[in-house]
């Protein structure tokens, strides 16, 4: 009688667990996640993911040539204001200003493709998505 008793509760159990879990859809759609202010990725205007270099110094670029050519500096044009809180610009030494943040230089990825790609995140080690 018992091992009936506990059959039929496993089942019930069941069943109402698996109920529960097809009324409720747990996905969620990235382009209609709001990231809080100040706490996810920074992008250009465009929405294309920046990134800071590791081998960076504060307020001075590292990347130029071939790395350049892959991950282009967040160029400052004349005339534009600051971004945000936190935005500089530094000369480079091919005369170009580029944007930092918090003294970390910015670049683009040539990898992304689209707005919202963070596909340079991690490469070599070195570069990091910039928040």
């Amino acid at each position: 009688m018992k091992l009936i008793a506990a059959i039929t509760l496993g089942l019930f159990v069941t069943a109402c667990d698996e109920a529960y879990a097809q009324s409720y859809d747990y996905s969620y759609d990235k382009a209609h996640v709001t990231v809080a202010a100040g706490h996810g990725p920074l992008t250009d205007a465009s929405g294309m993911t920046l990134y800071t270099f590791d081998n960076d110094t504060a307020g001075v670029s590292n990347c130029y040539d071939s790395c350049a050519a892959s991950w282009p500096p967040y160029l400052a044009e004349t005339g534009m204001p600051a971004p945000g809180d936190g935005f500089a610009r530094v000369a480079r030494q091919d005369g170009t200003e580029q944007w930092v943040k918090d003294g970390a230089p910015l670049y683009l990825w040539v990898g992304d493709a689209a707005p919202g790609d963070m596909t340079g995140d991690g490469v070599g080690d070195v570069w990091h998505i910039a928040k």
